[in-house]
């Protein structure tokens, strides 16, 4: 059997074994494993998997995962996410879907200082949602709104996707972060902008809100903005102008979040055993699936599959819009299966070099794409972390609810890559500043 046929095998098992409920990580660590073993050899393969897995948990450069998580979840626990949706309900709750069009305003922000698309979910749906169902929203728009809006905290810096990425492919995390900010306003006015129309074309959906005076919109701007803007121009400022390594302003942020809500009194004994649990929990997931995730991509350097692919990738006759459309096709239909880290880690050393090496497209670039990508992943169906965190928080919404309404939400997802494509130095733009 070739090396072709042997790595085409082995994706296949990968996939048997997610069938057969196997976490992700060790899926990926076992068929990288097996096939490796069945390439070269099993004494090579067992020397390959302790030496990816002792040189990922002792990686220094991987070191800004926990860092980041950390500040994330005490951003979660200090209740920054509650302050800054007051703040944001009193500017636009107004509006016709305004607590929906605030809700992703808020999902932004927080995802300024969290990073995560989960948490960024969980933390404004526990605020969001009882406040939608007080005004008498339609639950399809309540729940699918903030279950979109979650995905906003995987564009803004400090994005942990960014992160993993940017070290999987050896591209600047500073740069990466920088390219997510200009795509990261666009879907969030797109996703506006549909809640809008929605609300204005059937205003039983979405409720306009009372209308707040400038001074109570002032006042809420000391409950929350303030700390979000110290914290990024801190942490993230500093690693845009080179005073910080990646890991470096991870460590500046966490503390100045650990600070400033410890100061304030906002930070309880509780709140920080729970962030500091939380944290250490996620980290050992993110780096298992960092780990499985290079052996599996030793596995598939072995068989050439990527290789083979990017040779038949540049023979066809196609422009290389459509061959990125056809792949983006493919990530959308694995994306209903595979969790969003797996999916990126997964993924990048098969199509990373057809779309850097073959069709010449910038890796920063396609760093945002994927990024998009794994946002639609986290609301459609099956897998739909962000889908499932809504349903935990409105547990009396039916699930099928909450996907109906995602819909939308979807289609302006795609609006928003679509334009990227188009216009690829919306993306570029920002980083060619550093």
């Amino acid at each position: 059997m070739s090396p072709t046929l042997v790595g085409l095998a082995g994706i296949g098992l990968f996939f048997v074994l997610l069938i057969l409920r196997m976490p992700i990580a060790y899926a990926m660590s076992l068929t990288g494993f097996l096939g490796f073993s069945w390439l070269v050899s099993p004494d090579a393969a067992f020397r390959v998997v302790s030496k990816d897995l002792y040189a990922t948990f002792s990686s220094y450069s991987l070191s800004v995962i926990p860092m980041f998580i950390f500040m994330g979840f005490l951003a979660f626990y200090s209740g920054i996410g509650a302050r800054l949706f007051t703040f944001a309900y009193r500017t636009m709750g107004h509006y016709p879907g305004g607590l929906a069009i605030a809700t992703q305003a808020t999902c932004a922000l927080f995802g300024a200082v969290c990073g995560s698309n989960t948490a960024t979910a969980a933390t404004i749906g526990a605020i969001a949602i009882p406040e939608m169902k007080k005004y008498r929203y339609a639950d399809t728009l309540s729940t699918a709104s903030v279950a979109a809006g979650g995905a906003l905290g995987v564009l803004f810096p400090p994005s942990v996707i960014f992160i993993v990425y940017g070290m999987a492919t050896e591209q600047s995390i500073g740069k990466l972060f920088m390219a997510g900010i200009i795509p990261g306003f666009l879907l969030m006015f797109l996703y506006m902008a549909t809640i809008f129309l929605m609300a204005r074309r059937n205003p039983r959906l979405g409720p306009p809100g009372p209308v707040f005076s400038w001074k109570d919109r002032f006042a809420a701007l000391k409950g929350g903005i303030w700390e979000v803007f110290v914290i990024f121009s801190l942490s993230l400022g500093g690693l845009f102008a080179g005073w910080f390594t990646p890991t470096e302003a991870g460590a500046v942020g966490a503390a100045g979040v650990f600070f400033l809500t410890l100061v304030q009194g906002k930070l309880r004994w509780e709140g920080l055993k729970r962030a500091l649990a939380d944290s250490t929990r996620t980290t050992a997931m993110i780096m298992l699936l960092v780990a499985g995730a290079v052996i599996f991509g030793r596995f598939m350097a072995v068989s050439r599959v990527p290789f083979e692919l990017a040779s038949w990738a540049g023979q066809l006759d196609l422009p290389a819009y459509v061959v990125m459309a056809l792949i983006l096709l493919i990530y959308l239909v694995l994306g209903f299966f595979i969790d969003a880290l797996a999916l990126v880690l997964l993924t990048i050393p098969i199509f990373y070099p057809v779309v850097v090496n073959v069709l010449g497209y910038d890796p920063i670039w396609f760093g945002v794409i994927m990024v998009l990508v794994v946002a639609m992943g986290v609301i459609t169906p099956p897998v739909g972390m962000n889908v499932y965190i809504v349903k935990g928080i409105a547990a009396d919404v039916p699930l099928e609810t909450i996907f109906k309404g995602i819909w939308p939400f979807l289609a302006a997802l795609i609006v928003c890559i679509a334009i990227l494509l188009a216009f690829p130095a919306l993306t570029t733009f920002l980083p060619g500043l550093i």
